[in-house]
């Protein structure tokens, strides 16, 4: 019998839907999904003022206009010693979840962070880029201005983040178990595909 209890993390770039596969994903699998909570959560424990993690994405939002703006910021606004702590804090929670049960975790350099552990699967999803404005343009509401704005802004954002605390940018096949182009399946069949995927990893004998 295969070890039931195991991580999967997912990367992914902005329009590629990879949110909502990741949380049908958690779904099927009958497991715990957890996004950006976790750096709201470490703000918390941190003990930091909202305008700290809020203040660069209010900036964000004049720019774009839209309630992805804070996907620019993956850990939020505040000095260089500020977003380390919060890294920090957040590495403890990730670590803390990854051993609780198994998870679901998006973005925030959670391969990088569990690259020691075991029975961990990360995931890149992408997308064409012209499938990508669509999605925005269709599954966000963006217009086709905007999307393109947000998808060079987010991309720049994640991979800069990534590169900074993990040292190699997001869909690194030397740090992926399985990159996947989310416009041949859609959300739904991806999201099937993945979690089968996963059940015969981890789950079936």
């Amino acid at each position: 019998m295969k070890d039931k209890k195991y991580v999967i993390t997912i990367t992914r770039q902005f329009g590629s839907l990879g949110r909502p596969i990741a949380k049908l994903m958690a779904e099927q699998l009958g497991i715990e999904y957890y996004d950006r909570d976790i750096v709201d959560q470490a703000a918390k424990q941190l003990k930091l003022p909202a305008s700290v993690v809020d203040e660069e994405e209010e900036s964000a939002k004049k720019i774009f206009k839209n309630p992805f703006s804070r996907m620019v910021l993956p850990l939020g606004g505040g000095t260089n010693s500020t977003q380390d702590d919060i890294f920090d804090a957040q590495q403890n929670i990730i670590r803390f979840l990854a051993e609780k049960s198994s998870c679901v975790i998006v973005g925030r350099c959670s391969d990088f962070i569990l690259s020691e552990m075991d029975n961990v699967m990360n995931i890149f999803i992408y997308a064409p880029y012209p499938d990508r404005v669509e999605n925005c343009v269709n599954s966000m509401g963006l217009e086709i201005d905007e999307a393109r704005k947000m998808i060079v802004a987010v991309d720049e954002a994640r991979d800069s983040y990534h590169m900074n605390y993990a040292g190699y940018k997001p869909g690194d096949i030397n740090h992926c178990d399985i990159l996947i182009n989310s416009s041949l399946l859609g959300v739904e069949n991806t999201a099937k595909y993945l979690a089968e995927l996963v059940r015969e990893k981890f789950i079936s004998d």
